[in-house]
């Protein structure tokens, strides 16, 4: 079955060309226009993945993103003329996988959606909850609580916590954190995956400074504990 591509974005000089494109690539793309329309297409077509247009005439993609991030775990990439660093940050901590800047390239968005779709093929997803220690992370909710008390992750620190917890007692080298959790286009600071690992720490260690679930394993990457720590 091929997979099944939403575009959301109302610029037909855009939309045409591009699925199109889809179609070449082996895609079964959708167009919906306008928000209302996204969210209908979204629940009647069940996408594989989402491309979706930060600037909608009958509203803000963002609150597609956000709405549709609260109840699947579907990937979306973000298609906007804006180069605002702040909305592209805005864009990602509401849960978008990618972020690709208009012009774009047809070829190089084919290929990043592939990219995107191996990485969630291979990665558990909305399996049943999963808890350590005093730890919960539900993958269907995307929730966290620690000690029953709720915890506010931001999409990608949560994305990052449920790695880790489910491949909880192994260590995970911090390349493929940044494949998974960010992706091979990545171009930023890997410096960004210390800055994540420290937020976390200080929202589920009861001594940050002396983490007792998520150890660093210096030169590889990172570990959380398992029950078996936990219990010894």
């Amino acid at each position: 079955m091929k997979p099944r591509i939403l575009i959301v974005e109302d610029e037909v000089a855009i939309t045409e060309p591009l699925a199109e494109s889809l179609v070449r690539e082996g895609f079964d793309p959708e167009i919906a226009p306008t928000l209302a329309q996204g969210v209908v297409a979204f629940d009647e077509r069940e996408p594989d993945l989402v491309l979706l247009d930060l600037m909608l005439p009958d509203g803000d993609g963002r609150s597609l993103c956000r709405d549709i991030r609260a109840r699947s775990d579907v990937p979306i990439i973000m298609l906007t003329a804006r180069s605002d660093e702040v909305d592209r940050v805005v864009g990602l901590e509401l849960g978008a996988d990618d972020y690709v800047l208009k012009p774009f390239s047809a070829r190089e968005l084919s290929a990043r959606i592939r990219a995107i779709l191996r990485r969630a093929a291979e990665a558990p997803k909305r399996r049943g909850a999963v808890e350590i220690g005093d730890v919960k992370l539900d993958p269907a909710s995307r929730t966290v609580t620690k000690a029953g008390a709720s915890v506010e992750l931001a999409a990608r620190e949560f994305d990052l916590l449920h790695l880790l917890m489910r491949n909880a007692g192994q260590v995970v080298r911090r390349e493929d954190i940044m494949d998974r959790v960010w992706d091979e286009h990545w171009f930023g600071p890997t410096k960004t995956l210390d800055v994540h690992i420290s937020w976390l720490r200080k929202k589920i260690e009861d001594h940050p400074a002396n983490p007792r679930y998520i150890t660093t394993i210096r030169g590889v990457g990172f570990r959380f504990a398992s029950g078996e720590d936990l219990a010894g």
